[in-house]
């Protein structure tokens, strides 16, 4: 049988679940992620748990935070005033924001705490703190 190895171009089907059991994302009803492996384009545990799978084989991996989205970063939670959001957002916890950096990219922030005069607006990738589960099916190996 076909063994996924280094740079082979794989199709898998997923479901990603927080370690409580609630799936924060799957490919079931949607095409599966296709994916060269050995790029850094996915999280190293979810790489390292596709490597040697067979054709159509299904298995479950655990993934500790730090093969995952790291550990919270401190450094990227800022406190802004309430005053420098648009006059017309009524803040929430969890709501997406995006900025302009000082090199011009845009950053990607989620509100984490509203307080009264200020947020604290969250940097961090939403999933950076948690150990994952995924569920996988490989279909296709090129």
């Amino acid at each position: 049988m076909s063994q996924v190895k280094e740079n082979d171009t794989v199709k898998v089907h997923y479901t990603g679940k927080l370690s409580n059991g609630q799936v924060f994302d799957s490919s079931i009803d949607r095409e599966p992620l296709e994916v060269t492996l050995g790029q850094g384009m996915l999280i190293p545990g979810f790489e390292k748990g596709i490597m040697t799978m067979e054709l159509n084989e299904k298995k479950t991996i655990k993934i500790p935070v730090a093969e995952a989205y790291g550990e919270v970063q401190k450094e990227l939670l800022y406190e802004v005033k309430k005053e420098q959001l648009p006059p017309d957002m009524a803040p929430e916890v969890g709501m997406g924001l995006a900025s302009k950096g000082e090199d011009g990219r845009e950053v990607q922030f989620r509100i984490a705490e509203v307080n009264e005069d200020h947020i604290i607006a969250d940097a961090n990738h939403p999933l950076a703190g948690q150990d994952l589960t995924f569920e996988l099916e490989l279909v296709e190996i090129k």
